[in-house]
């Protein structure tokens, strides 16, 4: 070939591609993406809020991301860390990451050219005459197919627009199970402990009762009481003695939770016998961000957010199939072969092609139709989450705020139970009372400190709740890799293909798409 012509040829193909470039980049079908507006959040607060806001607690502190802090609770510190790392939970929300990762590749492979096809073959033959010499030859040819397809209309790019907000979105999902996971561990943490709790004071109180069974035992045995006060006093020894394997039980149901949600086998933990029947306390940390803040942070509603940013891209893409694709096309081809006077040759073709579907034009517009109504869907459903996480939020604040208001009163409650109980059991002794005003006071003792260390268990879990609707805890994550035990890890290494995702780090808090990162800069320009 002359070398003008293939100079020629080599500009040609320069000029195509060149136009490909440049017109792939000057149209984009479909709607740009844009954060939906909640038109009542920007004004809301919350009854329940203003009630926290002012509510003197003179211990409260800015609140940390990783709140379970504010308890001041090494053991919970622990098992919560343990929690966000072993959680089966999380790690399944980790591999949907990769998986969504290596999606978005596949997604970007469309920009680039393709080898479509690729065809080869070998061939000896050979011919025994009865008369005369034996022949053979061989013969061999290969040659492949490439195209690339202009994205004219944005169908890919939008297509990686759709897989960059679904990676996002994985992301987001494994940030609530992160929040989810820490809540959970805290929650049953504080179950556990009240269940301590209850569990000592009922055998405290089974001892007390214990102690005056065996008085009134005493005093029936010499005549001084009839058998009817011995009697009461058992039914009331017994009634509490009974409500043990009953407490017993539900320890040991939540240590089976804690230690499954820990990614362990059920059965007791360990580590739990430090600080046995002490039940965290902290008081409610300042919020120092405002509700819509807190809110839009929400790893469930950032889920929702870029699972409608991924569904307004595919409607791009469905628009696209509506109009012509352009593609460059080219085949290489080359063949030989040992027959005499053959000669080896070597052919290629390159040119444009126009494709349009002209005749399912109804089927490709419904196509469109149908991309919308799901995006209108997932509209309507974002709208719900974010009503969700503001009935969350204010329901536990003000479940939070009315538990907080019991205590005071609780505890006036049992030391004045206490105190009754003391005087009755004097009065008791000096025969100034008959034997049921101390059934009566220790009833009653009895009563009141299970309803205060029911109200204490339930401060804790409101508390746990209100920063489970913050929706923090998750922050620390992202800077960590992603977890999974070091099997799974190992096997994935040794496949080179999996070595990059398993290293690339997670984009940090308030990261965007770079497809709205850059539509943002457009919108500020």
């Amino acid at each position: 070939m002359p070398a003008a012509t293939s100079h020629w040829h080599l500009a040609a193909l320069a000029w195509f591609a060149c136009l490909g470039l440049g017109l792939g980049g000057c149209t984009m079908l479909g709607p740009d993406f844009a954060r939906p507006a909640v038109p009542w959040l920007s004004d809301w607060s919350g009854d329940a809020g203003r009630t926290l806001a002012t509510d003197a607690l003179p211990r409260a502190r800015p609140v940390d991301d990783a709140w379970w802090h504010s308890f001041d609770d090494p053991v919970l510190d622990a098992l919560v860390a343990e929690a966000q790392r072993r959680n089966p939970g999380v790690r399944l929300a980790a591999m949907r990451i990769l998986e969504s990762r290596a999606q978005l590749g596949i997604a970007g492979s469309g920009l680039y050219p393709q080898v479509q096809q690729v065809s080869g073959n070998a061939l000896r033959a050979g011919q025994r005459q009865s008369r005369g010499a034996n022949t053979a030859f061989w013969s061999a040819s290969a040659g492949f197919d490439i195209a690339w397809e202009m994205d004219f209309w944005g169908k890919y790019r939008r297509g990686i627009e759709s897989a960059d907000a679904a990676y996002f979105a994985s992301i987001a999902q494994y940030d609530d199970v992160q929040v989810l996971v820490a809540a959970q561990a805290a929650s049953l943490y504080g179950s556990i402990r009240t269940t301590e709790l209850r569990l000592r004071i009922a055998h405290e109180n089974a001892q007390i009762q214990k102690r005056s069974l065996q008085i009134t035992e005493r005093l029936f045995r010499s005549g001084n009481e009839a058998e009817l006060d011995v009697q009461q006093a058992r039914s009331l020894y017994l009634a509490t003695l009974a409500t043990i394997p009953e407490f017993e039980g539900l320890l040991r149901q939540s240590q089976n939770a804690l230690a499954v949600l820990l990614g362990r086998p059920p059965g007791a933990l360990p580590e739990m016998a430090a600080g046995e029947g002490r039940l965290p306390r902290a008081e409610l940390g300042l919020i120092v961000d405002v509700p819509a803040n807190l809110l839009r942070r929400r790893p469930d509603v950032r889920t929702a957010e870029m699972q409608l940013a991924a569904q307004s891209a595919l409607i791009g893409v469905s628009e696209a199939a509506l109009y012509p694709s352009i593609a460059l096309g080219g085949t290489l081809g080359l063949s030989a072969t040992s027959i005499a006077g053959s000669s080896n040759t070597a052919s290629w073709a390159i040119g444009p092609a126009l494709l349009w579907n002209v005749f399912d034009h109804g089927n490709l517009q419904n196509q469109v139709l149908v991309q919308d109504a799901r995006f209108r869907q997932l509209l309507e459903q974002y709208q719900n989450t974010v009503l969700t996480a503001a009935r969350e939020m204010d329901d536990a604040a003000a479940s939070f705020a009315s538990n907080r208001a019991q205590i005071d009163l609780l505890e006036g409650a049992v030391r004045a139970a206490r105190r009754s109980l003391d005087i009755a059991t004097i009065q008791y002794r000096e025969g100034l009372v008959d034997f049921q005003r101390v059934l009566d006071s220790q009833r009653t003792l009895f009563s009141q400190q299970e309803q205060l260390v029911t109200t204490q268990g339930s401060v804790v879990q409101s508390l746990v709740a209100l920063y489970k609707a913050m929706g923090g805890g998750w922050q620390a994550a992202r800077d960590q890799p992603l977890p999974m035990d070091e099997d799974t890890r190992r096997a994935m290494a040794e496949r080179r293909d999996w070595t990059p995702l398993l290293n690339d780090p997670l984009p940090p808090p308030g990261a965007e798409p770079p497809s709205r990162r850059r539509s943002d800069a457009e919108v500020t320009q």
